[in-house]
């Protein structure tokens, strides 16, 4: 069928709808649709078969759902209405929640079901939970409900014909922040880190601090800190840790509050974001093999199991800023000063990585002189990966990957992705040529035509479509919870494997092979001098389109090359 996407950002949800429908073998066109947008002209313009709306913040108008079918995804269950959803999961600590494809009509979530999806909630942050389950929930959905609409025959089922026992959910006003205030004095550490993790990538926790209001954005309990409730402790890799009634929880990022009428503010690293408001606190690191230890947070772990070492991170966003690089570069050479045959590198859910971290590159005195230090971070990094020759690399992606983050994985010796993980192996929307050995690993994998035409083309795909491609080397076909256990069994059958000695000794000679053939450096030195001139030219796309996606400027319409319409092919 002709498909057109509605959505109000082009965000991880609609990307893995728009690639999962493509893969069914749909076109698919995307719109980004606001307040202002005039939608029946819109419509028009696509002709579609069916509207997909997997995440619209704006009423569908009449005009448009009552001549086109238009299914609606709503990210609870059967019954649940209102805006909040995902924060309502989160905070009631809910241990099941749902999604429901239902048809647009005048009653906002109030259309007839055409699919639901039910999904375990675990002990996560509420983007986190979007990402994994509540994203699988969703495209089993929505894949149910466009066959549905596909076959002509079936007939979706009136919310009004449903006992209250058929619908777990129900309507809920919106999360707002007087709901979402932490009592320093009296809330107690879980009562602290629900509140935060409701609200961890949007809105934030509204909070005041050393005399400042802020968005508190994170959460994750420590249980050794303790001090007067509301204190701030210490700090660690950028994070905050704060005295809570019984404990304390480290808060990894803040924002300020964004003025009327002025741009959108910038999440940032906790104590790079309070700058001289930060008074002396000690810095308090995690071992990075904490093994049995104290509950505490760490956003790099190194652990082994046999002939298996795993290091495991999980930035903010998927975002690595300078400092990160460096100190996983540096947890990455004690993994390899390890008597492994084994190193799995990744997260054990959730985003992988997605490149160079642009709100700190954005927030920097000189921004260009800060993109320049990332991404040669960024390059030292996925160098340590390449040249390691003495035992098999995994990239491991719970999550998606894109940009360099996606070069990063594909750094390794092989790649292993969740089923559901989304891969953007491109740096175009950014303005950017990109580094990270792409020139060097991408081609490699794909082709060069491929390879120039995933870069060009600058589309989402699936895992799946990874594995045609080449780019990927294993689909694990779990729920984002056992993905660590499932890649840990994998990689230790794989260190143990009577093969494995011969591939590594033949991945030696094939890198000095190739070493020989054109030199890493050389690729290195041809990436980054297309990088430098658009770092350090002020009128490079690169700045602007930095600037619109961090502030969170509005788009005024879909990128052209999402749109398959039949004025738009």
């Amino acid at each position: 069928m002709r498909i057109l996407l509605i959505a109000g950002a082009f965000n991880s949800l609609t990307q893995r709808v728009y690639a999962e429908l493509g893969d069914h073998g749909h076109q698919v066109s995307v719109e980004l649709v606001t307040r202002n947008t005039p939608l029946p002209e819109v419509v028009r313009h696509h002709a579609p078969d069916l509207i997909v709306a997997p995440m619209l913040k704006t009423a569908v108008p009449r005009e448009v759902w009552s001549t086109h079918t238009c299914l609606i995804v709503h990210p609870g269950p059967v019954g649940d209405r209102g805006p909040s959803s995902v924060d309502w999961a989160v905070h009631l600590g809910a241990d099941r929640w749902g999604v429901t494809v239902l048809q647009a009509n005048d009653e906002m979530d109030g259309g007839d079901i055409w699919a639901a999806a039910s999904c375990p909630v675990p002990d996560v942050g509420k983007s986190d939970l979007y990402r994994n389950e509540i994203a699988d929930a969703a495209v089993e959905a929505v894949l149910t409900a466009v066959a549905r609409v596909a076959s002509g025959t079936h007939r979706p089922q009136p919310q009004a014909e449903l006992s209250d026992a058929a619908k777990p959910g129900r309507p809920r006003p919106p999360f707002r922040q007087d709901l979402r205030r932490i009592d320093w004095r009296s809330d107690p550490t879980d009562t602290v880190v629900r509140k935060l993790r409701a609200a961890d990538s949007q809105p934030g926790v509204r909070d005041e601090l050393l005399g400042d209001t802020w968005n508190l954005h994170g959460g994750h309990p420590e249980d050794t800190l303790t001090g007067r409730p509301g204190e701030l402790l210490a700090t660690r890799c950028g994070a905050i840790c704060r005295a809570t009634a019984d404990g304390a929880v480290w808060i990894p990022e803040l924002r300020p509050p964004r003025a009327p009428g002025e741009p959108g503010t910038l999440k940032l690293p906790a104590t790079l974001a309070l700058g001289d408001r930060l008074p002396p606190l000690p810095e308090v690191p995690a071992p990075l093999d904490a093994g049995d230890g104290p509950r505490t947070w760490t956003d790099i772990r190194y652990r082994e199991d046999g002939p298996a070492g795993f290091l495991e991170f999980s930035f903010p966003g998927g975002a690595m800023s300078t400092d990160h690089c460096r100190r996983l570069l540096a947890a990455y050479r004690h993994a390899c000063a390890r008597p492994t045959s084994v190193l799995v590198l990744g997260g054990r859910r959730d985003f992988f990585s997605n490149g160079i971290h642009l709100h700190v590159i954005e927030a920097a005195a000189d921004p260009a002189e800060e993109s320049w230090a990332n991404i040669q971070a960024m390059d030292d990094l996925v160098h340590a990966v390449l040249t390691t020759t003495d035992r098999l690399v995994v990239a491991a992606l719970g999550g998606n990957a894109a940009a360099g983050g996606a070069m990063l994985a594909l750094a390794a010796d092989e790649v292993w992705c969740r089923a559901s993980v989304v891969l953007n192996p491109h740096y175009r929307l950014m303005g950017l040529y990109g580094s990270e050995y792409w020139t060097y690993t991408l081609p490699g994998r794909t082709g060069p035509e491929v390879a120039g035409q995933l870069t060009a083309r600058a589309l989402p795909i699936t895992a799946a479509a990874g594995a045609r491609l080449g780019l990927v080397d294993r689909i694990i076909d779990c729920p984002a919870q056992d993905f660590a256990a499932q890649t840990a069994r994998l990689a230790v059958r794989l260190a143990s494997a009577p093969t494995t000695q011969a591939r590594i000794a033949t991945k030696k000679a094939d890198r000095e092979r190739d070493e020989a053939h054109r030199p890493l450096a050389a690729y290195r030195e041809h990436e980054l001098s297309q990088m430098h001139r658009i770092f350090f030219d002020p009128d490079q796309p690169y700045h602007a389109l930095r600037r619109a996606f961090v502030r969170k400027e509005p788009t005024a319409a879909a990128p052209a090359h999402l749109d398959f319409s039949p004025a738009g092919t």
